[in-house]
């Protein structure tokens, strides 16, 4: 009799755990569809290419990392409030923005921040443009996702791929997909890049588009130059990436001292010869001797190197093997 009732207890038990094991599952589950819930209509924060996910380095990695062209632009993920706007040694220029469902994102690493602490923004508005400052190793943008707030040890931290999408290091990510806007806005986003000083957003989109659309005419003058009318938010950095060309290269022609150019401004765009090559980010020497058909040694016997270190509108003369 004393066995059955010890089973009859041990099955009891066995039950209970069972049902809290079940219960703090649906839990889990319940709390995280509330959360995709509220921001099933959230964008990315920039466009670029996912070089880091949440979790890495030991577990110390507490958000993802994308990376992009310096100074492109950064986005507000959904509108909200600044909740803080400084530099730090570790963020360098970081924007905090509280949103409306309880959640606090974090932008860090920025060249420059647009807003300040106080300041509401739309969903789409330019905060901040991508940089490489504070403990950083590249142009990139680090960002994070808390429930209710930051904290310094990160407790309220969320994965970001739980409130946007599923992605993998090496995969190209949009703040604005064509769930949103039409292949041929897509593309001229993408020719005209509007950088620093652009005002877009879900409200103006089309409205800017379609004026900026019309006013970026490029106009051949000969077969190696070409001229190009400043567009509001272009910069010497976004012209030349356009053009394949590099800022200095655009200074020169236009005998112009600084970074400084204004929208309307005319520029005269001089082609860069067949056999040079403009370093992008993230190229290294291999991967541009696989694009240009040389060899690592090559490339730096021809151009006098001495290591293999070089960096984003360096020139490098090329000359490719038979």
């Amino acid at each position: 009799m004393r066995d059955y009732i010890r089973r009859l207890i041990i099955a009891g038990i066995m039950a209970l755990c069972i049902s809290l094991l079940f219960l703090g599952g649906k839990h889990s589950q319940a709390e995280e569809i509330s959360i995709k819930d509220k921001t099933a209509h959230w964008i990315w924060p920039s466009d670029g290419l996912i070089t880091d996910t949440f979790g890495t380095r030991h577990g110390k990695h507490k958000g993802i990392d994308i990376a992009g062209s310096y100074g492109a632009p950064v986005y507000t993920v959904d509108d909200g409030v600044v909740s803080k706007a400084y530099y730090s040694y570790s963020y360098g220029n970081v924007v905090f923005i509280k949103h409306a469902n309880g959640l606090e994102t974090v932008y860090a690493h920025l060249k420059t921040r647009n807003v300040d602490e106080g300041q509401e923004v739309i969903q789409g508005d330019i905060i901040g443009n991508m940089g490489s400052t504070g403990d950083s190793s590249g142009v990139h943008l680090h960002f994070e996702v808390h429930q209710s707030e930051w904290t310094i040890n990160k407790e309220n931290v969320i994965d970001p791929v739980v409130v946007l999408n599923e992605v993998e290091v090496g995969q190209t990510v949009l703040a604005f997909n064509e769930d949103t806007y039409s292949k041929e806005a897509l593309e001229t986003i993408g020719r005209i890049r509007l950088y620093e000083g652009a005002e877009l957003n879900y409200g103006h989109f089309m409205e800017e588009f379609e004026e900026v659309a019309i006013a970026s005419e490029e106009v051949e003058v000969e077969a190696d130059q070409l001229e190009h009318v400043v567009q509001p938010g272009e910069t010497l950095w976004s012209i030349a990436e356009q053009y394949h060309t590099t800022i200095e290269s655009i200074q020169a022609s236009n005998q112009i001292q600084g970074d400084q150019i204004v929208p309307s401004q005319t520029l005269k765009i001089q082609r860069i010869s067949k056999n040079q090559y403009i370093v992008q980010p993230f190229d290294n020497l291999s991967s541009i001797a696989q694009k240009t058909g040389t060899t690592v040694q090559q490339l730096m016997e021809i151009n006098r190197l001495t290591n293999e270190v070089i960096h984003p509108q360096q020139v490098l003369l090329i000359i490719q093997n038979e």
